[in-house]
């Protein structure tokens, strides 16, 4: 099978964005309209969602029909008002006895301190980015959810970088695919899962604002969170991070089994994230079944850390200077 190294490898998905270039922020939605199994794993402790728990075994719904990450803060889960509109159009969802009621799980990142806070995804930019959905491979870096996505904020946005939006994918087994997407708001630094150096996070206080090529340019967010400067800012730091995203696959699973799988692809954030599910980042990780494929859950579970390890990566790879900030390209 030929791989596009995107979500959308997975069958019977789409996934659209929408987003204001001037305000930086945008969101990305992740439709399944026939309806997916679904999981999630919460660990951050700043987390913003929305239909979570009816997510967890032992609740009702079985199915959804889309996934929403969003930026614009708590503000931002009004674009879910959106994607219901969009689906309930396309007569996609939980049908009730007076309606269909669509159901959108929902999770969102912090991005108003770059751009133009006042502007946040809404109704409309949702509808939208269901309108732009495709099956195609979408757009990385600054798109989407990840338009207003920045890493490495401990010494405050001013030595921080840009981020985005990235998705990946892999076969395992007979025809079996697992994907990912995953917009990266993190708090700390992103690692190369082979290297283990850092590739994107705080810059150093002594290298100027537009990244200027410089050997060991990374402040490296542990070591200042391990000095005296770092313990006094740990004090009063704000809840303004946050990775966010979807592990899908075409491997039938179970409810139960759905929320073992967005687990383990959440591990995928302690692999390229550094530190992972801080008290100050509210990560969330989605997980879809679409399909009727037969692969052993240990399986699906090991590879799928590594599949989402890879879309952290190629968020930040793929993001462009935004908002006074430099990238990994302008670095």
């Amino acid at each position: 099978m030929n791989l596009q190294n995107s979500i959308t490898d997975v069958g019977s998905l789409l996934v659209g964005h929408a987003q204001d270039f001037e305000a930086l922020t945008g969101c990305t939605v992740i439709l399944s309209p026939k309806g997916a199994v679904a999981g999630v794993s919460q660990r951050g402790g700043a987390p913003g969602t929305r239909e979570t728990d009816l997510l967890r075994p032992m609740h009702m719904v079985q199915k959804v029909h889309a996934i929403l990450l969003a930026g614009g803060s708590a503000f931002g889960l009004d674009a879910a008002g959106g994607v219901m509109r969009w689906l309930e159009a396309k007569k996609a969802g939980f049908k009730t006895q007076s309606a269909i009621v669509p159901i959108v799980p929902s999770a969102i990142i912090y991005d108003l301190d770059i751009g133009n806070p006042k502007i946040r995804p809404d109704a409309e930019m949702g509808f939208q980015a269901c309108e732009n959905a495709t099956n195609q491979k979408p757009e990385e870096g600054n798109h989407g959810c990840g338009t207003g996505a920045t890493v490495g904020k401990i010494l405050g946005m001013a030595r921080a970088m840009k981020s985005g939006v990235g998705t990946s994918s892999c076969e395992i087994g007979n025809g079996a695919i697992i994907g990912a997407i995953a917009s990266v708001n993190a708090f700390g630094d992103i690692i190369d899962t082979e290297s283990r150096q850092i590739i994107a996070g705080v810059r150093k206080i002594n290298e100027n604002q537009s990244g200027t090529k410089s050997k060991g340019h990374f402040a490296d967010t542990l070591k200042v969170m391990d000095s005296i400067v770092g313990r006094g800012i740990l004090s009063f730091s704000g809840n303004h991070n946050t990775v966010v995203g979807v592990i899908a696959t075409n491997v039938q699973l179970s409810k139960e089994e759905a929320n073992k799988f967005a687990e383990s692809a959440s591990d995928g954030i302690t692999l390229a994230v550094r530190p992972a599910f801080t008290m100050m980042d509210g990560d969330t990780v989605f997980s879809l079944s679409t399909g009727n494929k037969k692969l052993n859950l240990n399986i699906l579970c090991a590879f799928a850390p590594i599949v989402f390890a890879e879309a952290i990566q190629n968020a930040v790879k793929s993001a462009e200077p935004a908002g006074g900030l430099p990238s990994i390209k302008s670095i």
